[in-house]
């Protein structure tokens, strides 16, 4: 059997062969109480909300070269997207090795202008070729508000003592409430608006209680706004701090978990805002005990927030089990990271299927069982369940879904990668 299959791409192997692996460790998760094809079903209905900004290194389409909020986009990999024709056509390619069905998330620096219109003036007709490219690839939009890489960013957004500055920035977040308001019209389905800023301070502030409320004034001034709240879901997003804003952030992680419980909105955790030894993981069972939903960004900080992309690493597993345990309809789940050391669309393929190996993964886990051992205090049996299941014959499940899916079921999606690259990234100054 070696022998036979000696030098044989996986994209030669029979969909027989992939059914038949299939058919025999279903048997096998049966014998522990999971069922493998509800939980391949279930993996298809779990979409994902892949970040624009990989493609473009977040660079956005307005020509400001600021960067800003503490960001650093590290690597100069040949092919970046240099307006939205190219970007567009970098997520289809991206696209096409990728499982299921999907959310395309958005940030408004990806308006598609003549150049006139500022931040605080954005309509949905600056993103109807969005739309078209949404309903295209049967994508849902979520949109995000950009507080940065813009002049008026550079001494803070909804905090600034600048009554002028904040007014812009209010301004802003009530176009892209509209906007996203125009995304689910059209496509059908909620909008996630999350807002997230750069304020903050480098060194030791004198004062850091002013800059908070004005942050809590001006995110009322934009919630009071009229929009379809059936539709239109609205976050905000913490961090410990940022590159230059060392020692204060103003949109801190108990500041926003207050605000969102006290407005009844969505808190969105991002999994590489955090102190590097917390457990990302343990927070979603803690917001969900008093929230309907969460939203969460998933990256891979290495030392901190680098935003790597996510592999199926420890993290993104524990990250997942949560996700299935408490109900992955209740979890808005995205992806937030941007590697422009390698070619940005194997990035984002890597990135997408991690995050769908974690999820399945956490289908084919017992969960039920294994929180009946915890609560009959039969704490040696479930140590010794969770050793085994990490041997149990996962892959086999990943690569029916892919079959299933119509998408490359190893690596061999590289090779297509490879080709667009020789034949279109190549090509871009």
């Amino acid at each position: 059997m070696l022998n036979s299959i000696k030098g044989m791409k996986w994209g030669d192997i029979t969909n027989t062969s992939i059914l038949n692996r299939f058919e025999q460790v279903s048997a096998m998760y049966n014998a522990i109480g999971v069922d493998a094809a509800q939980a391949v079903q279930a993996l298809s209905q779990i979409p994902i909300s892949i970040h624009c900004w990989q493609g473009d290194d977040v660079a956005g389409f307005e020509g400001n070269k600021l960067s800003g909020g503490g960001l650093a986009v590290t690597g100069n990999y040949p092919g970046r997207a240099r307006n939205h024709e190219e970007l567009m056509d970098d997520i289809a390619e991206a696209l096409s090795y990728i499982p299921g069905k999907h959310r395309l998330n958005l940030h408004a620096s990806y308006a598609i202008t003549d150049g006139n219109d500022d931040r605080d003036k954005l309509e949905p007709k600056h993103f109807s070729k969005w739309v078209e490219f949404a309903k295209k690839h049967s994508l849902a939009l979520d949109f995000n508000p950009t507080y940065f890489s813009h002049p008026k960013a550079e001494k803070g957004t909804l905090s600034s003592y600048d009554d002028a500055t904040r007014k812009f920035w209010i301004d802003h977040g009530i176009a892209c409430l509209k906007i996203a308001e125009y995304f689910a019209r059209e496509l059908d389905t909620h909008s996630l608006v999350n807002i997230w800023i750069p304020d903050g301070s480098k060194d030791i502030p004198a004062d850091r209680q002013t800059p908070r409320k004005l942050l809590k004034d001006s995110l009322d001034a934009i919630l009071a706004c009229d929009y379809d709240k059936e539709k239109v879901f609205v976050s905000v997003e913490s961090k410990v701090f940022g590159i230059g804003l060392e020692s204060f952030t103003v949109g801190s992680h108990e500041f926003y978990m207050n605000y969102a419980a006290s407005r009844g909105i969505m808190c969105l955790i991002d999994s590489g805002h955090f102190h590097p030894t917390e457990n990302v993981a343990d927070k979603i069972s803690a917001m969900l005990a008093f929230s309907d939903k969460v939203a969460l960004h998933v990256t891979r900080p290495v030392r901190w927030d680098s935003d790597h992309v996510v592999l199926f690493d420890d993290e993104i597993r524990a990250i997942a089990g949560e996700v299935i345990k408490h109900g992955a309809n209740r979890v808005l789940l995205g992806l937030d990271f941007f590697d422009a050391s390698i070619n940005r669309i194997a990035a984002w393929v890597i990135g997408v299927r991690a995050t769908q190996k974690a999820l399945l993964y956490a289908l084919l886990t017992p969960h039920d069982k294994l929180a009946e051992l915890q609560r009959e205090g039969r704490l040696t049996e479930l140590l010794i369940m969770q050793e085994e299941l990490k041997t149990q014959p996962f892959g086999d499940v990943w690569n029916y879904f892919c079959q299933v899916n119509n998408v490359s079921v190893k690596s061999d999606w590289f090779e297509g990668v490879k080709k667009y690259e020789n034949e279109i990234l190549s090509r871009r100054n």
